[in-house]
């Protein structure tokens, strides 16, 4: 018997689930993370430039290269970890190194990436960070830590993985142009615990930005839709008040529909995006299982507080947006019934006129007809009387006689005469 055979996809679907490893990591340690996004068109990008540019930097540290078609990659670097992922917008790039430096996320961490390697990248700088591991001490060190490092008003410090470790970020841009983020480990946390906290940390902060351009563009389109309401409104009005005419608003509702599905389509992929992005953020923070550090806010009061707006703000501008084109379509459906009711009356009335016109018509037919058939009879009875009456004199019959009796014959071949030329053309 012939073993089974396997789909052509099931290991490649299969791989799949373990193809972004979380790295190893022992405390103290330090990352360097960086992600690059297109400007425009981020998710039909030439994905080739962001192979080449990965590539150039891993020969420059004279390193193996993945597989062609990889969207990952995990290696050394020389004496540094390296991660690298490639997504549908945005491709990371992620150092690890052992032990922290002296100054905390002092700048120089982030030299590992070279300026001219930054300077030839396929896109621009979405986020980047610098992410400070060390031993959990006595909670006054930290909570001194805390506070010479990040910004107290927007500090958010929590337990994480049942109290295994602390982590603490302000989400705000230093000013060599990083995010900061500190994590304390209990001694004895597993290195893979720690590279999924480094890893969520990176995951937060990066899927906190992307969601972040969906704000950007629904304020942007906020702005646009306030006139075309505007315009939406007054033709409803025009329509209740029979103040134009209907076909003209028609076309005009007819432009706004046009416009605002323009707009849908327009923005319907990064309003998308940034619902999946929010989702994701609230799931990588949901999975740290945050308690409360020493009575500051968590994380998720964080985004509660100073994220979740936005993001509504997105949902609330798209959901305009579905309904003012929804109230386009429905006043252009109600202006098309108004215009065919009122070309069917149109019509009902020009068909009236024409029936008119058509009996019209036939009466001035006939009464032609009848004319004529008195004409030709007049005509004929004259040719009759001419032909005949030297005949009729020979034989003793007088010409009026004759016209007399010519007369109603000639009259009724004629009109029989009209009657059946009249049958052939109906």
């Amino acid at each position: 018997m012939s073993p089974i055979e396997d789909h052509t996809l099931r290991y490649q679907l299969a791989n799949e689930l373990h193809a972004r490893p979380f790295p190893s990591l022992q405390a103290p340690c330090h990352a360097a993370y960086l992600a690059i996004k297109q400007p425009q068109e981020a998710a039909n990008r030439d994905r080739d430039a962001d192979w080449a540019h990965l590539t150039d930097l891993l020969d420059r540290f004279g390193a193996k290269h993945p597989q062609p078609g990889a969207t990952h990659y995990f290696g050394d670097l020389g004496r540094y970890k390296f991660k690298w992922e490639q997504h549908t917008e945005f491709v990371s790039y992620t150092i690890f190194v052992d032990g922290v430096r002296d100054q905390p996320f002092d700048k120089a961490a982030f030299d590992v990436f070279p300026e001219d390697w930054l300077a030839a990248a396929p896109g621009v700088r979405i986020t980047s960070a610098l992410i400070r591991v060390e031993t959990m001490g006595p909670p006054e060190d930290m909570t001194g830590k805390l506070g010479d490092w990040f910004v107290p008003e927007s500090l958010a410090a929590s337990r994480i993985l049942d109290g295994c470790a602390v982590m603490a970020g302000d989400f705000r841009i230093d000013p060599a142009g990083h995010m900061r983020f500190a994590v304390f480990v209990e001694p004895g946390t597993g290195p893979r615990r720690v590279g999924r906290i480094l890893q969520r940390l990176c995951e937060i902060e990066t899927y906190k930005a992307m969601s972040m351009l969906g704000l950007t563009r629904a304020r942007d389109l906020s702005r646009r839709l306030g006139p075309i309401d505007t315009r939406l409104e007054a033709m409803v009005e025009a329509m209740t008040g029979g103040a134009a005419r209907a076909d003209e608003t028609l076309k005009a509702l007819l432009e706004i529909s046009a416009e605002l599905e323009s707009l849908l389509a327009k923005t319907s992929f990064r309003f998308s995006a940034t619902a999946a992005y929010e989702a994701l953020v609230a799931q990588r923070i949901e999975v740290l299982r945050e308690e409360r550090f020493q009575g500051r806010q968590i994380f998720r009061e964080f985004m509660a507080r100073r994220f979740d707006p936005s993001m509504r703000t997105v949902k609330a501008t798209e959901a305009r947006l579905k309904t003012m084109a929804e109230r386009a379509i429905r006043a252009g459906d109600l202006l098309r019934t108004r215009v065919d009711v009122e070309r069917s009356e149109q019509n009902q009335k020009l068909l009236e006129s024409m029936d008119r016109r058509a009996d019209l018509q036939l009466r001035l037919q006939r009464t032609v007809e009848g004319l004529s058939v008195v004409a030709i009879s007049y005509y004929a009875v004259n040719l009759v009387t001419y032909i005949l009456g030297p005949v009729g004199q020979e034989i003793g019959i007088d010409k009026l006689i004759l016209t007399a009796v010519a007369t109603p014959v000639v009259l009724l071949g004629v009109w029989a005469l009209v009657r059946r030329i009249r049958k052939q053309m109906e």
